[in-house]
């Protein structure tokens, strides 16, 4: 066996290893499997080659991006795993929402959270009162008068009776 054939062999081993934890730890349809498969084993002959660059991910197609948004997640095109919200996720990858919509090819309207996850969030709002302006009484409490202040005689002629 020559030393290609040996490189060859090692690169389809190294391949679907890498697939095999892959698929152990995501959904994929099996017929997916082959395209995993070929791209895996592209992908580390052209890292022994050096010519490796990084590619620019598939964009999803309109029915993928629709399948993504469902009431109670989100599902992530990084990942493909669903979340109530992206931001954190996302802010963990290193992207902002702009550069995870622009990546992906998505609207600038895309959700970054899942419906029921807002309105649970607006409701809890409501019931502490955030968002409401503060209510104004019909009318200030006028302040009490102070009493009017005694005569120094008179002060002094009580302060005897009291005595």
């Amino acid at each position: 066996m020559t030393q290609r054939d040996g490189d060859k062999s090692r690169f389809v081993t190294l391949a679907s290893e890498i697939v095999s934890a892959y698929v152990s730890n995501n959904h994929v349809q099996s017929a997916d499997l082959p395209k995993l498969l070929n791209d895996i084993h592209g992908a580390i002959q052209g890292v022994c080659a050096g010519g490796m660059t990084a590619a620019a991910p598939d964009k999803p197609t309109a029915q993928a991006i629709r399948r993504s948004v469902t009431p109670d997640f989100l599902i992530s095109f990084e990942d493909g795993k669903p979340y109530k919200t992206l931001r954190r996720h996302l802010t963990l990858r290193g992207l902002t929402p702009e550069a995870y919509r622009a990546k992906w090819g998505l609207d600038p309207d895309y959700p970054m959270t899942a419906q029921s996850y807002s309105e649970q969030r607006s409701q809890l709002a409501r019931s502490l009162g955030l968002g409401q302006q503060r209510r104004k009484s019909a009318a200030p409490p006028a302040p009490e008068p102070e009493p009017a202040p005694q005569p120094a005689k008179k002060r002094a002629a009580r302060r005897k009776e009291d005595a």
